[in-house]
């Protein structure tokens, strides 16, 4: 007898029911940022956005420090024991708080030595006290999250993230509009006051919502869908899947008397993680640091080499990581269903898993390839006007296969509890990366990275399935899963092309390539793919069971 939606157990259906939802606000976060980048790429250029990237790797390590671990940690020990919820949240708040505040007073005093010595470029120095004062917003809506995932409630969390981009998007259009009214100059400022008042509209709507609907006790402690670490799951999910699984299942955690003597278990918690996600991101930091700077012994100048890492970063991308949502939204699944497999002794239900997980990423990434490769000069032009990311975006194409199978096979390895192994893969993997941006950029340009791009996404997915081959058995079927789709991708762009052929002699001029509505006209040769490519696999689905 098939179960419905309804005749699952309370537990079973919160758990569906907030992972559904944080899947579809982290993809409706996904969008709303990718309109907000197009927006800013055109209001402070391609060199704005190349500094905006170098300065918000700080936050990212004061976020590591002060928020997201302890974020995971409130999570996990609130689930534990959900009667003490409330003093475990008011202590994981102040150690927060304080770190947040001691970071942020930090970056304020030496900003000036960060700018010049840290980040190698001294314009970045008033953006970095602007960043300081968004850490203690960070931190607090970090920790009611953790609250909030603790006890099973995860729509103030989704709907916190919808309401930090709205926030933003509004606020920076408005400033933008009273600039250019005033007639004053539009800079980098703009995406720094956008970030801090992101991050102060989503502290006082999950402030403002603690305040008014408390969570309430749920009847039985559960992980929650996310691995909560993740500041939102449209953007780090997959970091998150990587780098924030600590504990196992079913791991007991002992309950003190006292407020205060939640402190040091909480901090046991987060403490591993919190390295974790330190020393990943400062690896991320230097290589944000040192692209330009590697760009100038190239031979650019320093306004050229800030441009063309805006290029890359700002523009080509957030085109490639969009589709990603899919395969975050599946990495936030895969974890604790596999982790609950393992609890179980269930390894058919493991092995299946992995096999499905391994076909429906590479069924997605080829598309993916074969979209970028087709359209991405395109769209590179149309949306963002710049030909150099429509380039990029045709070449980072062929990262898609390889980065969304490191994403989900990273999260099935954090379920089966081998996040030593995920960690020490990533951090090679951007080793890997460094080696390219360091040895080869001087030597050959922006194309060394992107070569560098790719080594390290292969590098990280062949050793998490060689990983994961140890673990458990999976059926591995290279004509199946990659010849396949493979074929029918080619068949889907031979008929798309002949079906274009004949509705183009229908189609008015102004859809035609280079006219005023040349993305239109893309974004529907792109859909009529999808639809053709998505019923052929269907039909050689159906036909493989006959």
């Amino acid at each position: 007898m098939k179960q419905t939606f309804f005749s699952l157990s309370p537990k079973k259906r919160a758990f569906l029911t907030g992972t559904l939802l944080l899947t579809g606000t982290g993809f409706l976060c996904r969008i709303l940022g990718f309109f907000y980048r197009i927006f800013m790429s055109r209001t402070i250029g391609a060199e704005g956005l190349g500094i905006y990237n170098m300065v918000h790797p700080v936050f990212g390590i004061c976020f590591a420090l002060c928020a997201g671990s302890i974020q995971t940690a409130l999570s996990q020990y609130v689930a534990a024991n959900q009667k003490k919820g409330r003093a475990v949240f008011r202590t994981g708040l102040l150690i927060s708080l304080s770190l947040s505040l001691l970071l942020a007073a930090g970056i304020c005093k030496a900003s000036s030595f960060i700018a010049t010595y840290l980040l190698l470029e001294p314009r970045c120095q008033p953006y970095l006290l602007i960043m300081a004062l968004s850490v203690p917003f960070a931190a607090l809506h970090a920790c009611i999250n953790g609250y909030y995932y603790g006890m099973q409630k995860s729509h103030v969390p989704a709907f916190s993230q919808v309401a930090e981009q709205v926030v933003r998007m509004g606020a920076v259009f408005g400033i933008v509009q009273l600039l250019q009214q005033n007639g004053r100059e539009i800079t980098v400022s703009l995406a720094v006051y956008g970030h801090l008042i992101g991050e102060m509209a989503s502290a006082a709507f999950t402030f403002i919502c603690l305040i008014l609907f408390p969570p309430a006790k749920t009847r039985m402690a559960e992980t929650p869908g996310q691995a909560p670490g993740s500041k939102s799951p449209g953007k780090n999910a997959a970091k998150a899947a990587n780098s924030d699984a600590a504990a196992k299942p079913g791991t007991a955690i002992t309950v003190p008397s006292h407020p205060l003597g939640f402190a040091l278990p909480l901090l046991a918690l987060a403490l591993p993680l919190m390295g974790n996600r330190l020393v990943l991101n400062l690896l991320a930091s230097a290589e944000a640091i040192w692209i330009p700077n590697r760009l100038t012994a190239y031979g650019l100048s320093v306004s050229d080499a800030f441009s063309v890492y805006g290029v890359l970063t700002g523009m080509a991308l957030p085109f490639i990581m969009f589709p990603s949502a899919i395969t975050n939204s599946m990495a936030v699944l895969l974890l604790p269903s596999v982790a609950q497999a393992q609890a179980e002794g269930k390894r058919n239900q493991i092995s299946a898993t992995i096999s499905m997980a391994l076909r429906y990423s590479l069924y997605m990434g080829i598309l993916c390839t074969g979209l970028f490769c087709l359209y991405g000069f395109n769209l590179g032009s149309s949306v963002f006007q710049s030909p150099s990311a429509g380039a990029y975006i045709r070449i980072l194409g062929w990262l898609c296969p390889f980065m969304y199978l490191a994403t989900t096979l990273g999260s099935i390895l954090n379920g089966l509890g081998k996040t030593s192994a995920t960690f020490l893969q990533n951090v090679c993997a951007l080793c890997l990366r460094l080696v390219f941006v360091l040895a080869g950029i001087p030597v050959l340009g922006m194309k060394a990275y992107l070569w560098g791009i790719l080594a390290s996404e292969m590098f990280l997915a062949f050793w998490h399935m060689a990983t994961l081959r140890r673990l458990a058995s999976f059926t591995w079927n290279a004509a199946d899963m990659v010849g396949k789709p493979i074929i029918v991708l080619f068949l889907g762009i031979w008929l798309n092309q002949k079906l274009w052929l004949l509705f183009m002699t229908f189609l008015p001029s102004a859809l035609e390539p280079g006219a005023a509505w040349s993305f239109l006209g893309t974004a529907m040769k792109i859909l009529t793919l999808c639809g053709l490519y998505g019923s052929g696999l269907l039909i050689c689905h159906f036909l493989g069971r006959e």
